[in-house]
């Protein structure tokens, strides 16, 4: 055995994330808030980020009553001030940044043909471009920091198209997004990874009238049969963002109970 010491805790005491796209519609827990929890149940402080400063703050009260420290911020990640001051009300707050969760995204249906391009434009501002400009800002106080890592939240339609191209391809940027990213800045200590949930069933997914047949027909969609949640998605970020992966960086972790390994349904929502 080599002197190497590997972690035995996820090394999260004394540290502090920002995640965007932190909120939820009432109590309900998206990739976004599970993250911000979870990590918050580690002992990392948290800087809570959503456009509705409602959201972003019920997430807080949810940390708070677990014991843990956090702060709301309304920002709108698609504007560079609001990226930059996101990054610097962190700073003053907690007086360092080791971490990032990019959790900003929206969806869209149709091919090129279909697709207006004013949409088009909109899915890669939302879903590419808010990556781009969080971590343009957030690396360098990382490094600043001592270094840190990043989770890019991307989805496996980047790996199995269906019929929502836009969507598709923004996500398969934000994968190729974070390769470039981990290879960029790997050497400054920071490491960054992505995430490609499946169909989780989240406040998102249900705030759309989801029947009943149309859930479960997602839930049978999986491998192993079973409905994912935001929390399975932010157990992964968790992992990811940890002192446990400290050797992984530029790679996609798929969260999907197995649906990408079997036929696609194009009709199917996920």
């Amino acid at each position: 055995m080599n002197d190497l010491q590997i972690p035995d805790g996820l090394g999260f005491e004394g540290r502090v994330a920002i995640v965007s796209g932190g909120g939820a519609a009432g109590d309900g827990i998206g990739n976004g808030r599970a993250a911000a929890i979870l990590l918050a149940r580690a002992g990392c402080k948290v800087c809570v980020v959503d456009q509705l400063a409602d959201a972003a703050e019920r997430t807080v009260e949810m940390i708070a009553a677990e014991g843990g420290e956090a702060a709301a911020l309304a920002a709108d990640v698609t504007s560079e001030d609001d990226c930059r001051a996101m990054v610097a009300a962190t700073l003053e707050r907690f007086g360092r940044l080791d971490f990032l969760d990019n959790n900003i995204g929206i969806g869209s249906r149709g091919s090129v043909v279909d697709e207006d391009p004013e949409i088009w434009r909109r899915v890669m501002q939302v879903n590419v471009e808010t990556m781009f400009l969080a971590a343009k800002y957030a690396i360098p106080a990382m490094i600043e920091s001592g270094g840190g890592a990043i989770v890019n939240v991307s989805s496996i339609s980047a790996l199995r198209p269906r019929g929502l191209t836009a969507y598709t391809v923004s996500k398969g940027a934000a994968i190729a997004l974070t390769r470039a990213m981990a290879v960029d800045h790997g050497g400054e200590g920071v490491r960054v990874n992505c995430v490609a949930p499946g169909p989780v069933y989240t406040p998102m997914v249900y705030a759309g009238g989801m029947s009943d047949q149309a859930r479960e027909q997602r839930r049978l969609a999986s491998v192993l049969k079973i409905e994912g949640t935001g929390w399975d998605v932010g157990h992964t970020v968790r992992f990811l963002l940890s002192d446990q992966a400290r050797y992984i960086t530029g790679q996609t972790i798929v969260v999907d109970g197995g649906v990408t390994l079997l036929a696609p349904e194009r009709d199917a929502q996920g």
